[in-house]
């Protein structure tokens, strides 16, 4: 009788073991993600591990960048190929004094190189003069004396001061040139025609826009921008701030 009642107690022990043993195994797998299909429960599902493809433009412009052959403030995103994005920070430059807190951000997103229309240019500023038109213009030098230029594209602020436009147009290999002596010059792909614009800025629209934002009658017109007459624009009043290339 007496080996009887041990081998009861040692047979309940085990089926304790067993159970406890049981319960941590369930609360495991419960506690685990897993796949299910239909209403079958199947191994635990393996975490996607995230990885960023190789872009080689990107690549390239990071290395361009590790030459000093593009300006620090540029900032290359990981994208998918072919598609390559940048961005970098406008600066107050003219409206620093009245607004020193104004920013503004371009972001450049651009395709296959060899197999291209144009670019998407995004370019959006807070903390500006409300209510004022400015226009926007690839430049050949980020200041005085700016050099070269083109005119890309107009942006309007808001009454609080934000705003923003976008535009589609040629910016990577945006250059000037007069075809009667087109000279040559130097950008990230090496030498080129004309001459490169490789900086962004932005300008009153308005002489008298900027006359009363700025609270300055002694300001003068300028050429940035179109119709008549030719000297109505205002200063400029942003900036990438940079001397290497920005895009």
């Amino acid at each position: 009788m007496q080996l009887l009642r041990r081998a009861i107690i040692s047979s309940s022990l085990v089926l304790v073991m067993l159970l406890v043993v049981a319960v941590q195994v369930s609360a495991a797998a419960s506690s685990t993600p897993s796949r299910r299909i239909g209403n079958s429960r199947f191994l635990p599902a393996v975490t996607d591990v995230q990885t960023v493809p190789y872009n080689p433009n990107a690549e390239r412009l990071r290395q361009l960048q590790r030459q000093g052959r593009l300006a620090p403030s540029v900032h290359i995103m990981d994208s998918l190929p072919p598609a390559t994005i940048i961005q970098f920070p406008l600066v107050p430059s003219g409206v620093k004094q009245a607004f020193p807190n104004a920013t503004g951000q371009v972001t450049i997103i651009t395709g296959n190189l060899d197999n291209r229309i144009d670019e998407t240019v995004t370019v959006d500023v807070q903390n500006m003069p409300p209510n004022i038109t400015f226009t926007i213009f690839y430049i050949e030098l980020a200041n005085k004396p700016f050099g070269n230029v083109e005119y890309v594209a107009d942006l309007t602020t808001r009454g609080d001061g934000s705003g923003e436009t976008v535009f589609q147009a040629i910016a990577i290999d945006a250059f000037a040139m007069d075809a009667r002596n087109p000279g040559t010059s130097q950008d990230q792909s090496g030498t080129t025609s004309g001459v490169n614009l490789e900086h962004m800025g932005m300008w009153f629209s308005s002489l008298q826009d900027a006359q009363k934002v700025l609270n300055d009658d002694s300001l003068t017109g300028t050429l940035f921008d179109g119709g008549n007459p030719p000297l109505h624009a205002g200063p400029q009043a942003m900036t990438d701030g940079q001397t290497a290339p920005v895009f």
